[in-house]
């Protein structure tokens, strides 16, 4: 603790004490306490507690009050166990009385704060807090602390019940690791005491036969095995086994729904992993007697596993698929389609019975196809999934919602019924079938897939989001499309499909509702970003009304669509074949033309997005060199900075700065100073010739008025991206052995300008001063000038304080002690009559 700290902590102290003062804040007194943590972490000794008497007094005076503050008390009980961490203050604080008054019988859980939630939670934190050595533990032990802990595991509060029983893991992990020197075995006498304690407790609940009780246990030992893997967790898992399993037997059991958890996490301990025999076997027999909802979670989890046994994990996928099975059987004519599985886990009425309940069935399959959609995106997954059979269920799902199917049986009718036109399960079905996309064996149900598909996008009746969902699954199956196109027959089936898709597109690009304009522009985008490379793509597009639509979207009343028009306009500008000598230039747009339209939306738009949509459409452009040779690339760069150097939106600003750096790497390389612009530069200073060619085209770019003025941006991220892009192209003309010295500044030409260029950047005020001063000399065009500022001119000085946080000072500890005493003031103060 600094000197200037210690002074005003003892002021502090009084005026959290005293109860005439108005509250703290919490996040004030959040922020006091983790000072203190970190003072405590880095030094263990009492001296902390001695040479500040001001904390023992602190805390007796909260104690003494008769009604202390519900978040002062909840203060003072971290703050004692903090300090009650080290085994050494923790003595102090003994023999000073006051542990037993804050965590021990006479604590204040007898007093009425105590039913204040704040008072519980900070017991909790300060108990947590304290333990971490073995008095601590003796003294919950000994002095009834114990029993509060259970007692708060049913706490109305869910954050003090979770807080508490986060509190017991720690306190049997403690515990055990401490204070045995041996393995422990299944006989209680070889426990710690503390540690036995919380065991009986755990045994005790599990068979109380109290819902809640066990509830709290089955939250416990959750906790524990999904943080703590070491052995003898092994010895506590075989004392409590048998009432797991029982708890799966009976169905009364109202716990059964936590039973996945705790296995799942078990499971996932090395300690288990490799366990033949009973563990496994009530891993099956979970899978069989829960119900498919609770047994889902389960099943997935153990598909995860590196280590599973594989009858278990077949098993799980099983469980997994048992929905959709029953989905593609009841929509089938017998015998017409394999189900999905050979057999059942559990009886497959339950989930049919599921299925055909209106309450149930969305959930069940929305569940589980979020599972599928999961396991689907594992790059190594360690049994194989029936992708063919997998796809036509999910096509059967929507073709139920959208009542494209008329279903063979009674359950199928059942089921029809209840999916017609839900939304949810049509967005989870369509983004599996996303992800399906990417799996082999599908090929054959190709032209099925696309009627599916295109039923959606052509429905009136089916909703923007779910569109949406439609578009991105139709781009990636597009893709997929395009990879098997080899024959005739297929080069003309995926040609059909693209024209189709088309004019379902520029019905769509026609929607009065702007969320499907948005959407089908960002369809197109995909796929033209996907496809371009395709000539049959590239065809069908250039030969349908979509480029002429995406144009006129560019005034679109809506700024997310505009944004949506830009970034298509921009991907159709440079595709290939898109130009007036082309066969179908009759719906091609002018390049010149699109450029001209981008540069006045980046210039005159009212909105952000779209203007923000330009200047990354241009950076993608000059990234991927669609911008011609270095003379237009230069003009283009100068006329786009010059715009949106005046923009009031920070990321449209921060977005010419990319541009600038795209333009600064490209033009480096092109003139071949650096084969990496912002690699290391050698001692030797490059060749004049191409240094001033380079100087001459960044000034004529007014590139150096764009960065220096941007160093001072009122937005920071802003200011550092100009500061890094400076010191990267400094590193192109100055070797850091050879920068300039600060004395020879006022001889060169350029000299008093560069001073006061210096000045004025370490004010950070040249935006403002530019302005008024008229730049005081200094000429951001003239190559010398700039050799001279970027040689003089400390950008790494800069470049930390621009780093640095915004409230670097305000956060320090002393700030923090003199913020708390002027919100509190004194007493005096605050007794004077305001008049």
């Amino acid at each position: 603790m600094t000197r200037e700290c210690a002074v005003l902590l003892p002021g502090v102290c009084a005026a959290l004490a005293d109860p005439r003062q108005p509250g703290l804040d919490d996040t004030c007194l959040e922020k006091l306490l983790d000072w203190f943590r970190s003072l405590t972490w880095f030094d263990p000794t009492v001296e902390l507690v001695q040479d500040n008497p001001c904390l023992t007094e602190l805390i007796s005076s909260v104690l003494a009050l008769p009604e202390p503050s519900p978040s002062i008390l909840s203060f003072t009980l971290q703050l004692a166990g903090i300090l009650a961490a080290s085994e050494n203050r923790f003595q102090h604080l003994q023999q000073e009385k006051l542990l037993g008054r804050l965590f021990g019988r006479d604590g204040p859980r007898g007093r009425a704060v105590w039913e204040d939630a704040s008072v519980r939670s900070g017991w909790v934190k300060g108990v947590h807090s304290m333990v971490h050595h073995q008095p601590a533990l003796h003294f919950l032990c000994s002095g009834g602390g114990m029993d509060v802990i259970f007692a708060l595991q049913g706490d109305p509060s869910l954050f003090v019940a979770s807080a508490a029983s986060q509190l017991l893991v720690h306190m049997l992990t403690f515990s055990v690791e401490s204070e045995t020197s041996k393995p422990l075995s299944t006989k209680d006498c070889e426990w710690p005491v503390c540690a036995q304690m919380i065991k009986k407790h755990m045994e005790d609940s599990l068979q109380s036969g109290s819902a809640s009780h066990v509830e709290q246990s089955l939250k416990l030992l959750t906790s524990l095995f999904g943080s703590c893997y070491a052995a003898w967790t092994e010895v506590l898992w075989s004392d409590i086994a048998k009432q797991i399993e029982s708890f799966l037997m009976e169905e009364t059991v109202q716990a059964q729904h936590m039973l996945a958890n705790l296995l799942l996490n078990v499971a996932r301990s090395p300690v288990f992993c490799d366990t033949e025999g009973s563990f496994w076997a009530l891993v099956t027999s979970a899978l069989e007697h829960l119900t498919p909802v609770q047994a889902c979670p389960l099943a997935v989890g153990l598909l995860k596993l590196c280590k599973c046994p594989q009858d278990v994990r077949i098993q799980a996928l099983t469980v997994l698929l048992q929905p959709m099975d029953c989905i593609l059987r009841a929509a089938s004519q017998p015998l017409e389609y394999a189900g999905l599985l050979d057999e059942s886990v559990s009886d497959p009425v339950t989930v049919e019975s599921l299925l055909s309940s209106k309450t149930s069935c969305a959930g069940l399959l929305c569940q589980t196809l979020a599972h599928l959609e999961k396991l689907l995106s594992l790059k190594h997954l360690r049994v194989d999934l029936p992708y063919m059979s997998l796809l036509r269920s999910l096509m059967t799902i929507l073709q139920f919602c959208n009542g494209l199917l008329s279903p063979a049986s009674p359950l199928g009718s059942t089921i029809s019924r209840n999916l017609i036109n839900c939304f949810r399960v049509q967005k989870s079905a369509l983004d599996v079938l996303a992800a399906l996309s990417e799996k082999e064996g599908c090929d054959t149900l190709m032209g099925s897939l696309f009627d599916v598909l295109l039923a959606y996008l052509e429905s009136p009746n089916t909703s923007p989001t779910v569109l949406k969902k439609a578009f991105q699954a139709t781009s990636k199956w597009l893709v997929r499309l395009q990879e098997l196109s080899c024959s005739n027959t297929q080069c003309q089936q995926t040609e059909k499909i693209l024209e189709d898709v088309f004019v379902v597109l520029q019905k769509r690009l026609c929607s009065p509702c702007w969320e499907v304009r948005d959407s089908s522009l960002e369809f197109l985008t995909a796929m033209i970003k996907c496809l371009r490379d395709q000539g049959g793509f590239r065809q069908c597009l250039l030969s349908s009304e979509v480029p002429r639509l995406t144009e006129n979207l560019l005034e679109d009343p809506e700024s997310y669509v505009r944004a949506s028009a830009v970034t298509a306009v921009g991907h159709l500008a440079f595709l290939p074949s898109f130009a007036p000598e082309s066969p179908v230039a009759g719906n091609q747009c002018n390049k010149e033309n699109i450029v001209a339209k981008l540069q006045e939306i980046l210039s005159t738009d009212s909105e952000g997005f779209p203007r923000r949509a330009v200047i990354s459409i241009f950076t993608k452009w000059l990234r991927e060199g669609c911008t011609g040779q270095l003379e237009d690339t230069e003009q283009f760069v100068s006329r786009v900075i010059q715009t949106v150097e005046h923009d009031l939106d920070w990321e449209v600003r921060l977005g010419g700065l990319e541009l600038v750096e795209v333009f600064c790497s490209q033009t480096i390389c092109q003139l071949g100073l650096s084969e990496c612009p912002y690699a290391p530069v050698s001692s030797a200073v490059p060749s004049p010739t191409p240094q001033n060619q380079l100087l001459r085209v960044f000034c004529r770019a007014k590139l150096f008025g764009f960065l220096f003025r941007s160093l001072c941006d009122c937005d920071k991220p802003v200011g550092q991206r100009a500061c890094d892009i400076l010191i990267g192209l400094r590193g192109n003309f100055y070797p850091m052995s050879t920068l300039e010295n600060p004395q020879e500044i006022e001889d060169s030409p350029a000299g008093r300008g560069i001073a006061w260029l210096q000045r004025t950047l370490s004010q950070g005020s040249l935006a403002q001063n530019f302005h008024t001063d008229g730049g005081n000399g200094v000429d951001f065009q003239d190559p010398e000038s700039m050799m001279v500022a970027l040689g003089a001119i400390d950008l790494l000085e800069l470049h930390d304080e621009l780093n640095k946080s915004s409230d670097h000072v305000e956060e320090s500890p002393q700030s923090l002690l003199q913020d708390i005493l002027a919100t509190m003031g004194t007493i005096e103060e605050n007794e004077v009559d305001c008049y």
